[in-house]
């Protein structure tokens, strides 16, 4: 089955994008919502990682916003168990392709290999900060996040710029998933 990555940094607009697809009956993979399920349903999990970064579960996010080392020791223990869900969920669906949503997929190895494309979803660092800054995070906070998150665009297939309105997204979600030129629809034709 053919596997579309949708990345982007924080606040770029993936979610957005994935929702739009989403409409339109393609299967999205969430990973942040994915995983935050793992924590639940992974026996031991929670306990083992608060033992391992030696904070409260509860404290995770602020700590491996602000720590490279606790996020590489959180993404050692986490991330097998993602690919794994993932690989299991994929081979539940029976689209045409799926697309697997994540803002870091890129930069990890364990990923390497699982996807036929990659789009990038991107906005200008302004339009990133007002929309974190709207969901409630302080300037501090957005502008940390945004920091721990790099994005390398010649990993990319196809760029959607996610500056404007939801009218201008929708156009270039269609073109670059469904045009008859678009790179999906010569993957699939194969």
């Amino acid at each position: 089955m053919l596997t579309v990555i949708v990345t982007g940094t924080i606040g770029s607009g993936k979610s957005a994008v994935c929702a739009l697809l989403s409409r339109k009956g393609i299967p999205i993979y969430d990973s942040d919502s994915r995983t935050k399920a793992l924590y639940d349903s992974v026996p031991g999990l929670k306990e083992r990682l608060e033992k391992e970064l030696g904070v409260p579960f509860r404290d995770f996010a602020k700590l491996i916003f602000s720590n490279d080392a606790a996020r590489e020791k959180l993404e050692g223990i986490v991330y097998p168990l993602v690919l794994e869900d993932f690989k299991a969920w994929r081979r539940s669906q029976t689209a045409p392709f799926v697309v697997l949503e994540s803002a870091v997929i890129l930069s990890k190895p364990i990923f390497n290999g699982i996807a036929h494309y990659v789009v990038a979803v991107t906005a200008s660092e302004e339009v990133r900060l007002q929309r974190l800054i709207g969901r409630g995070l302080t300037e501090e906070d957005a502008r940390r996040r945004m920091a721990a998150q790099t994005l390398d665009l010649s990993k990319a297939h196809a760029v959607i710029e996610n500056g404007s309105t939801i009218q201008a997204l929708s156009r270039k979600v269609n073109r670059v998933f469904f045009g008859k030129n678009s790179y999906i629809c010569k993957l699939e034709n194969k």
